[in-house]
């Protein structure tokens, strides 16, 4: 299973959108400043939304789909499903 998420360091804050195949190893990563340097020097840990796909090809052109997407885009996809920007992080198996 591979994911496209969206971190976010506060509510309409810096957004991140990254994908993997290991969601909760990830979020580790940028929560003890192994990931990304954008994630660590902004402060961007709130996990905020997932798509999870079957194939790493499709995964891949979400994010990069997303990526190109305009802000008030983003906001607004999750919005749709996280209204309160709450830290989905808890919700992983």
């Amino acid at each position: 299973m591979f994911h496209v998420y969206v971190l976010a360091s506060r509510r309409h804050g810096t957004l991140y959108i990254g994908v993997t195949n290991s969601l909760q190893k990830r979020l580790d990563q940028h929560r003890n400043g192994d990931g990304s340097s954008f994630v660590k020097a902004y402060g961007v840990h709130r996990l905020v939304y997932v798509e999870s796909y079957d194939r790493a090809d499709e995964a891949i052109a979400r994010e990069k789909q997303l990526k190109r997407w305009k802000r008030d885009w983003k906001i607004e996809l999750i919005e749709r499903d996280n209204l309160e920007w709450r830290d989905l992080s808890d919700l992983l198996a």
